[in-house]
């Protein structure tokens, strides 16, 4: 089975003067593009296409230093944001000051290629720390980026055969603070506090105004919960055929006073890395409503579980009905498997599982 997958490489110190001249001209670029769409909105009524687009930038690759196929990318990556956004302006790339916007180099399939060990781009040789083997692969678009510490990366799509996972059985998994994921078997992923360890040091390099300090810090919160969620989701793909998690919003808990620990979970990535990893081993992954699922006792589908603000302290309870004492993120989770295994909804009388 053929999927496609994108590799990421870290590009050599020594070429990030060549990598942020060129992310200043794509920049360049993308405010003409800007630019041009406005006016011909405003002007004409016209929304222009990257097909259009690409008509106002013939031959301006040459005298921005640029590969042709990046000048096409970016009018292309404009109208979709155009259309993403709503908006018939976007804004604009900065390539100076304190707002200055990172760099972004992006280009298409055989723009790119490996030759001697290296990434040859527009007329360029750039070493890259090749963690992945990149000679065995066919480079197809992709793009160069730089993080907020001026560290470039090299993103490339590839195609990779991938072996159907050969786990069996089905997972749920319940979404919390105290544990970032509690499986319906009875496995935790705790949470690191990956960003709460290491407060008191952002908190003090930022009082000393050491900007670079705390660039680094952030990064190492990222890297650790970035690393700790891959092994997760991994180890959950190799085991099982289906997983099913509970559809809890971020978005919306972060509007709360627990917003700083819902970020500091990283549900979306999670649900994220999940979601590509099964279809990449061609299991089956699925957000099920959680609605309900910490009141309903997993053995006899009662709602005698606790409700409520005051509810949410109560760990560990005892259903009324039949007596059965449940772990209140363990009992949750199976629900949740049995929502994604299309029994009962909760309430309604979930099946022994």
């Amino acid at each position: 089975m053929i999927q496609t997958k994108t590799l990421k490489v870290r590009v050599k110190d020594k070429h990030a003067a060549e990598l942020n001249r060129m992310a200043h001209s794509v920049n360049f670029a993308w405010n003409y593009v800007n630019e041009l769409s406005s006016r011909s909105i405003h002007e004409r009524g016209v929304f222009l296409s990257a097909y259009d687009i690409q008509k106002y930038t013939n031959g301006a690759a040459k005298e921005l230093g640029l590969h042709s196929h990046t000048v096409q990318e970016v009018g292309r990556e404009y109208t979709i944001r155009r259309q993403q956004f709503r908006k018939t302006r976007l804004a604009w790339r900065k390539s100076r000051g304190v707002r200055r916007s990172l760099g972004w180099v992006p280009f298409k399939s055989g723009a790119a290629k490996w030759k001697n060990g290296q990434v040859t781009f527009n007329g360029q040789h750039f070493k890259v720390w090749d963690s992945f083997g990149l000679s065995q692969y066919t480079f197809r678009a992709g793009n160069f980026n730089e993080d907020a510490r001026g560290r470039w990366y090299f993103n490339v799509v590839v195609e990779v055969e991938v072996q159907p996972s050969s786990g069996q059985g089905a997972v749920g998994i319940d979404l919390g603070l105290k544990d970032v994921a509690i499986c319906s078997n009875g496995e935790k992923l705790e949470n690191g506090r990956f960003y709460r360890s290491l407060e008191n040091k952002l908190a003090a390099a930022q009082r000393a105004r050491n900007k670079r300090r705390v660039k680094a810090i952030h990064a190492k919160i990222k890297n650790r919960r970035k690393d700790a969620l891959h092994k997760f989701s991994r180890r959950l793909v190799n085991q099982h055929g289906g997983i099913y998690v509970g559809d809890v919003s971020s978005t919306k808990l972060a509007k709360t006073r627990m917003a700083k620990s819902v970020y500091d979970a990283g549900w979306s990535q999670l649900k994220t890395m999940l979601e590509y990893k099964c279809d990449h081993a061609g299991i089956v992954f699925r957000e099920v409503r959680e609605s309900n699922t910490s009141r309903t006792c997993s053995s006899c589908g009662s709602l005698s579980g606790p409700q409520g603000v005051n509810g949410l302290r109560v760990r560990d309870w005892e259903c009324v009905e039949c007596g059965v004492l449940h772990d209140r993120d363990v009992n949750a989770a199976r629900n949740i498997l049995s929502l994604g295994a299309g029994r009962c909804p909760p309430g309604v009388g979930i099946s022994v599982l």
